[in-house]
């Protein structure tokens, strides 16, 4: 019987072995298949979120390095302001001085400062010499600019077009022929021509600096005047420190740059050798798929793109991003073999394991077949013995309807919830993982940020602060916990910190720039945003709060500024910060329940004090005086130098012009006490114009002028004084403006004439000569005096050509006078602008031969004022005069401040005695002593003395009895025309008529 049922066993055993085997090659073959989808789809996937987080590390780099770029243009045109302010546009007050010596060389006019900080060179464009005042203003500016650039750039140079170089530090200068001297920077289309038509900072191509030996970049700003070009300045940056601020990141490899041609700049991977990249643009691609990437940028030119290639055996993925200022193209990469390398193992163990599960499944299937029962109970069992212990991973139970495939079944269903219930388990404890791990990742991030950051609750409370917040105020952790998000704030501050909380609890958002608290030292300036923290359902759960340092930022920022609104010599506001201060307090008094007062003088005597003691002393005396207005007035109060020696003051909430008198009494005393200059005590004072806003106008242009007006009215009053503005002075402007242009219309019309009064020996009646006095008839308006034309004829200098031609009408008259038998003598008064004239001896010695006049009988005419501005040029004019054959006088003596020590040197021959001496006699003693004085003294001097101004027989008698003889006056004529002289006498009686 066993004979028979060995075959059959054997039957069945070997249909099993087959089947097993059919049914284990078709697992196989379906689990392969299933793996490859599932591993195929899990690498996309991956490598999209490598995409992903590429493009994002990409973006957050560019952002910041072009931020970056942008705090070095406003740096580079922050300098540039200054340097056309205070280098092209200023007037300076005094000579300008150069340290160290200027060299001289074949090609070059050439200067190195003794600190060391900068050399200039000149081009020798002609033979004229060098502009020193341009040498000496663009050395004091960069000695200021220069050791604040040099922290961001390793070279700053002025360049003109008319040759002219200056560079810090001055290396370039020194070693060698400076190749910056060229003006080939000069014809770049970006720097002046349609192509920048706002005049804006433009970034030069990539160069290498020879002196330095280094790869730069250079931020270019053109100079104007206007729509002129004159030239730029330039700040130089090399290429290692540029490119080192691109930040760097753990989720990429490498940066490499290219420029808009799609040359190589700079590679911070492993694409090249660091030998190789000493050499920009000498490098060729790494492979012909890089070479393909970057065909595709710059023909695509898109902000941003992405992309994969080929090179060193790798494959790896790039984003490309856009540097607009620069022309770059950043491209962030990394080797795509990181992302799908543990996938690649782990799809080796799954095969393994799957060809395990075939080989275990092929005897399984044997046995069951040999023996279904049994091997189904032991299964069965098995699998008891096996959920009994929580071994849920075992194969699903064989099925059949009997009681054991029931059994199996039932098996089956509880081993499939208990797998689904483990799975998720399972799965939120990886999340959980997951989550905890970048949880880590981000408060080290925000732990070891150089950005200063806090974290709030939804009402403000502060819940966290990182080490920077702590470093940047000083104030340890625990002072931050539970404390309200605002008073990190600097109390300086404290204008913002209402209208920052509106903007939180109205948007959620605020940034701005700002003041933090700071434990030690004066508050930090800081860029501050605080943003809000959303839920997955869109509610607020808390706030944070980021700040970064940028108080070298806003030192930058305020040296800048006081070079551009203040005065460099007195520290007082200039004139550009004064016009907007009263723009802003015009501003305030248009909405009304607010007034000002604008002061505006100058000080007296001034020009006399820079003549005789130098513009040094000048220079200390301004200083002196700016203290004292900053001691004396309101820290409210504007108070600014606006050039020379012109000072001007806003008062702001005056309100009644008693006010404004007080500050103007507080103000002249305050200058007026005597000032220490070197070895000398000077006293000075000031005219002071006054016009009060907004009473007197709304406008800025009319209040300056309105001011101005007052001042030269408190000048016309007698000097140290002041004036209030009235519109009887914008009367009297225009009317001086309506003289001056009829004045040069009378000019060349010929409306002019001249009168002569007869001087007379009172003792006998004679004429003895005459003074002639010029008239002026205008068709429409008659008779104009002189004392309303010929003091504008002296501003404007009109009174010089006036002035010849009175010379010569006057001597013309003496030769017909002469050949008509009478006293040939004329007297002719000289302005200050004809004393001072250089060709006044010139025209006199033509004049005299043109009219062949004898000059003994030409009497000039000069007021006391005129001589004692500068004593000894007035002697040695003087001089020259009498070297002319001519007679001199001394008119209106009496009247200035004639020093007697000067008197005896001045080569005169007569005295005028003023009309203000002698009017008055002999009702005025003291009027009688001092005319009496000034007679006995020119006798003592040996001078001939006339009296002005006679007009009775009491003051003859006086002046007779005071050995004074010779007079002028309406006692015996008034002025009169040629033609009634020619018919006159050689003597006079008394003459009453006006």
């Amino acid at each position: 019987m066993s004979n028979r049922r060995l075959p059959q066993r054997f039957g069945i055993n070997s249909l099993g072995i087959k089947l097993s085997v059919f049914i284990s090659a078709v697992s196989l073959v379906i689990a392969v298949i299933a793996v490859a989808v599932v591993f195929k789809l899990e690498e996309k996937k991956q490598l999209l979120e490598r995409y992903e987080s590429l493009k994002l590390s990409a973006n957050a780099a560019s952002e910041q390095f072009n931020k970056y770029l942008s705090t070095k243009v406003q740096l580079a045109q922050q300098a540039n302001s200054v340097v056309s302010k205070h280098v092209l546009h200023s007037e300076l007050n005094s000579p300008a001085k150069l340290s160290g010596q200027l060299e001289k060389l074949p090609l070059f006019y050439k200067h190195i400062s003794d600190n060391g900080l900068s050399a200039a060179l000149q081009k020798k464009l002609s033979t004229a010499q060098p502009d020193l005042a341009l040498f000496a203003k663009s050395e004091d500016v960069f000695n200021i600019l220069v050791p604040t650039l040099l922290n961001d750039f390793y070279n700053f140079y002025l360049n003109l077009q008319s040759g002219f170089v200056r560079i810090a530090p001055p290396n370039a200068l020194i070693t060698g022929s400076p190749k910056i001297l060229s003006n080939d920077l000069h014809q770049l289309p970006t720097l002046h021509s349609s192509l920048n038509p706002t005049k804006e900072t433009v970034w030069s191509e990539i160069t290498y600096d020879d002196i330095w030996n280094k790869w730069t970049v250079s931020l270019l700003t053109p100079l104007y005047i206007g729509e002129q070009y004159l030239g730029y300045t330039g700040h130089d940056i090399d290429l290692q420190t540029l490119v080192s601020k691109i930040p760097s990141s753990e989720s990429r490899e490498g940066v490499v740059i290219i420029d808009q041609h799609g040359r190589i700049i700079f590679d911070s991977g492993s694409l090249y050798p660091a030998q190789y990249m000493d050499a920009p643009f000498d490098i060729s691609a790494p492979s012909e798929s890089f070479n393909d990437v970057v065909k595709a940028v710059i023909n695509t030119n898109l902000p941003n793109l992405q992309g994969h290639f080929h090179a060193n055996e790798k494959e790896y993925i790039i984003q490309f991003n856009q540097v607009p200022e620069l022309s770059w193209h950043l491209g962030f990469y990394m080797p795509v073999e990181n992302t799908i390398a543990p996938l690649e193992h782990l799809k080796v163990k799954f095969l393994g394991l799957f060809a395990l599960y075939v080989i275990v499944l092929t005897l399984l299937l044997q046995q069951g077949l040999s023996k279904a029962l049994l091997s189904r109970l032991n299964k069965t069992a098995l699998a008891i013995r096996s959920f009994g212990r929580g071994q849920w991973q075992q194969s699903e139970l064989p099925v059949n309807g009997d009681e054991i495939g029931n059994l199996n079944q039932a098996f089956n269903d509880m081993k499939t919830e208990l797998l689904q219930l483990t799975e998720g388990l399972n799965r939120r404890l990886a999340e959980k993982e997951q989550a905890e791990k970048a949880a880590n990742r981000l408060s080290k991030a925000v732990s070891f940020s150089g950005t200063a950051v806090a974290i709030t609750d939804a009402h403000f409370q502060i819940e966290y602060v990182n080490p920077k917040m702590i470093e940047m105020t000083g104030f340890a952790e625990s002072h931050f916990i539970g404390l309200p998000l605002l008073h990190i704030i600097s109390s300086e501050m404290a204008i913002l910190i209402d209208d920052i909380d509106i903007d939180l609890r109205s948007r959620n958002y605020w940034r701005g720039d700002t003041l933090l608290q700071n434990a030690k030292s004066k508050p930090v300036w800081v860029s501050l945003s605080v943003s809000p923290i959303r839920e997955e359902t869109g509610g607020i759960s808390s706030y944070v709060a980021s700040a970064q340092d940028i108080s070298f930022i806003k030192e930058s920022q305020r040296k800048m500024e006081e070079l551009a609104y203040y005065d460099t010599l007195t520290g007082l506001a200039n004139r550009t910060y004064f016009r907007m201060q009263l723009r802003k307090s015009i501003a305030l008094a248009e909405r009304g329940h607010y007034a000002f007062a604008l002061f505006y003088f100058d000080l007296d005597e001034f020009k006399r004090i820079n003549d005789t003691l130098g513009h040094d002393a000048g220079d200390r005396l301004l200083v002196e005086v700016a203290e004292r207005l900053k001691k004396r007035l309101r820290t409210e109060d504007t108070i600014a130098r606006l050039g020379g020696d012109e000072f001007a003051v806003l008062l702001s909430g005056i309100q009644e012009r008693e006010h404004a008198m007080e500050v103007a009494h507080t103000i002249q005393r305050t200058i007026v006490q005597p000032i220490k200059l070197a070895n000398n005590e000077v006293i000075v004072s000031a005219s002071i114009g006054i016009t009060m806003a907004p009473f007197d106008s709304h406008e800025e242009e009319q209040l300056l002028k309105h001011a101005d007006l007052a001042m030269y009215q408190a000048k016309a009053k007698g000097r140290n004084t002041f004036h209030f503005y009235s519109q009887d002075l914008d009367e009297a402007a225009s009317e001086r403006l309506h003289i001056e242009n009829e004045l040069r219309l009378a000019l060349k019309m010929k409306q002019f004439s001249l009168h002569y009064q007869p001087q007379v020996n009172c003792q006998t009646n004679e004429v003895v000569g005459y003074e002639a006095l010029t008239r002026w008839f205008h068709p429409d308006e008659g008779n104009i005096p002189p004392s309303k034309f010929i003091p504008i004829a002296e501003t404007t200098g009109l009174i010089v050509e006036l002035g010849a031609w009175v010379l010569e009408e006057a001597c013309l008259f003496s030769s017909r006078l002469k050949a008509s038998g009478k006293t040939a003598n004329i007297s002719i008064n000289l302005s200050a602008r004809q004393f001072k004239d250089s060709k006044l001896i010139e025209t006199l010695e033509n004049t005299i031969k043109k009219t062949a006049m004898a000059p003994e009988n030409l009497h000039l005419e000069l007021t006391e004022s005129m001589l004692m501005g500068d004593v000894e040029a007035a002697i040695s004019q003087l001089k020259e005069l009498k070297k002319l054959g001519v007679s001199l006088s001394i008119d209106d003596f009496g009247t200035g401040y004639s020093s007697l020590s000067y008197i005896k040197r001045f080569p005169v021959d007569i005295l005028k005695i003023d009309r203000s001496f002698v009017k008055d006699i002999p009702d005025d003693p003291n009027d009688m002593e001092i005319t009496a004085a000034i007679i006995a003294m020119a006798q003592k001097l040996n001078l001939q003395v006339v009296a002005e101004g006679v007009e009775t027989q009491a003051q003859i008698t006086f002046l007779i009895k005071n050995n004074c003889f010779i007079v002028q006056g309406y006692y015996f004529s008034a002025p009169l025309t040629e033609q009634e002289i020619l018919e006159q006498g050689h003597y006079l009686g008394k003459h009453s008529e006006r």
